[in-house]
């Protein structure tokens, strides 16, 4: 954890820094720093767009009866790529663009879902073969003329 917090917060901006310092001197401070603005403007425009796609093909597939695992998983892919348009710097962006591909997405969603869920248990609470029998007794609810229960804590006005 530690390890990944000092790649995100220290090693990848002194890469962005060089990155975009020798893209600078290859086309121009002023074209690099535009070039870094539209694709900002493109990360916004992105998250945007696939929010509300995904929000429609998960809607979609609960009204099929399925369980829209691969649908979030893309999603949450695009609102990645999306944040990462949207942080200056040059190697975010490429990272962002690859993600867009729906081909290079699918070979990430494979190998985030392969790798986060192998080992995985679903918490249980106790056994798993505890079965509970359960008889219907009828209607329990009271009464309507029955008296409310004794409420403790303070008094409310």
């Amino acid at each position: 954890m530690l390890v990944a917090l000092f790649v995100v917060f220290v090693v990848a901006p002194v890469v962005e820094l060089a990155v975009f310092l020798q893209v600078a001197q290859w086309i121009g401070v002023w074209p690099a720093v535009l070039a870094v603005l539209v694709l900002s403007v493109l990360g916004v425009w992105v998250v945007k767009r696939a929010g509300v796609a995904g929000v429609r093909r998960t809607r979609a597939t609960l009204q099929r009866g399925e369980i829209p695992t691969v649908e979030v998983a893309d999603g949450l892919l695009l609102m990645f790529a999306g944040v990462l348009l949207i942080v200056p710097g040059f190697v975010t962006d490429v990272v962002a663009l690859l993600l867009l591909v729906p081909a290079v997405r699918s070979l990430v969603r494979r190998r985030f879902v392969r790798d986060w869920m192998v080992g995985r248990r679903v918490p249980t609470f106790g056994r798993a073969e505890t079965t509970v029998d359960v008889e219907w007794v009828g209607d329990v609810t009271p009464p309507r003329d029955a008296r409310p229960p004794i409420e403790l804590g303070p008094p409310r006005d």
